[in-house]
């Protein structure tokens, strides 16, 4: 039962192998299982390829399925199309645009197996660069941001600024007046005299100056920094945003680059296995010698176009012939005094007929 399957997955005749001996239904059971698991591995490498894009097992196996079934009629197709021939130059030709396309397929498997294989040190690669993106991304929105609050931040120390010159006044005015009491300075005399008074009274319209714009710059100040923290606010929210986006790079895409960003070696001998997985049975059936199973279906085949080629030869003949002898046969009519009177003298009676009926419509008209 096993070894009709594979003779099936061979693409090979099963009436013609039926009358061939065990150790050729064995060889062609072996390249139907070659085409067999190739398609199994196609299948297994797909559906894991898809997964890593759809994050979803139902929908990946489906695809991968179909992948699979797809690699299987086309390795099928492609063994059962070469021919084995006198030469083996001529067979390799033959095989020559088949073995390209089994690389293409080959690179195309091994790919998601890789990525598999490797999924540790793709997974620290991508790690790296999900950093690296995640403090560009900051840095990137951060400047959205800077120079507004900067602005802000400068407008807040302009505003203090304000308040400390007239603090800084304010404070110089009262050294004048205490020291003017004191006697230290002004007038040099010990008392609160009327110079006393003027600059204490100095001082207490500067005091009241500065209270009044401290209370109007604290104000301002405080709705600077409310504006300075709604926009820290929607720094953190942009983010906080975009941050899943960046979590989120993890695709098929991503991991193919970061495995081209390992060591190619190792992934260069998974390449050359699944190479050699695909086109094994290509390789098989070119050296495998020919038997007895190539030998009946060149019989076949060659019996099959003589028949054809007899029959095209017939009908070639028939209307050769046939063209010759109606050619033969209106020619000798043609020179017959016979047929040419026959059709004289029914012409002239026609004539007669349509003379007659002419003269009498012309009676009744008038």
């Amino acid at each position: 039962m096993l070894q009709k399957f594979f003779i099936l997955c061979s693409g090979a005749d099963s009436a013609i192998l039926k009358t061939c001996s065990n150790g050729e239904q064995n060889k062609y059971a072996g390249i139907g299982a070659t085409v067999f698991f190739t398609a199994l591995m196609a299948f297994i490498a797909s559906t894991y390829a898809l997964y890593t894009v759809f994050d979803t097992i139902y929908t990946s196996i489906f695809f991968g399925l179909v992948w699979g079934l797809l690699i299987f009629n086309l390795d099928r197709f492609i063994v059962s199309t070469i021919k084995k021939r006198e030469h083996f130059k001529h067979e390799f030709l033959q095989a020559t645009p088949r073995i390209l396309l089994a690389i293409i397929i080959a690179i195309v498997i091994s790919k998601p197996l890789e990525i598999k294989i490797f999924e540790k040190e793709i997974n620290q690669v991508l790690l790296e660069e999900k950093n690296q993106l995640t403090l560009a991304n900051k840095k990137q929105i951060l400047e959205q941001y800077t120079p507004e609050i900067e602005k802000l931040e400068q407008d807040i120390a302009q505003l203090k600024n304000e308040i400390a010159l007239k603090e800084n006044g304010t404070n110089a005015l009262y050294s004048i007046y205490i020291s003017e009491a004191e006697g230290t300075a002004g007038t040099k005399l010990l008392g609160k005299g009327p110079v006393y008074e003027e600059k204490r009274e100095k001082h207490d319209a500067s005091l009241a100056e500065l209270q009044q714009l401290k209370e109007k710059n604290n104000f301002k100040i405080r709705a600077i920094e409310d504006e300075i923290a709604q926009l820290k606010s929607a720094y953190t929210t942009s983010v906080n945003t975009s941050q899943p986006i960046i979590d989120g790079f993890d695709g098929l895409m991503a991991r193919i680059n970061a495995l081209n960003k390992l060591p190619w070696l190792p992934s260069f001998f998974i390449f050359l296995l699944f190479l050699a997985i695909e086109t094994s049975p290509i390789i098989a059936k070119l050296i495998a010698p020919k038997g007895e199973y190539d030998w009946k279906l060149e019989d076949q085949e060659n019996s099959i176009k003589t028949w054809v080629s007899q029959k095209i030869n017939q009908r070639n003949h028939i209307l050769e012939t046939d063209t010759y002898l109606n050619h033969k046969i209106y020619s000798k009519i043609k020179e017959e005094t016979k047929v040419s009177n026959h059709k004289k003298q029914k012409a002239e009676e026609l004539l007669i007929v349509q003379a007659n009926k002419f003269h009498s419509l012309q009676n009744n008209k008038s």
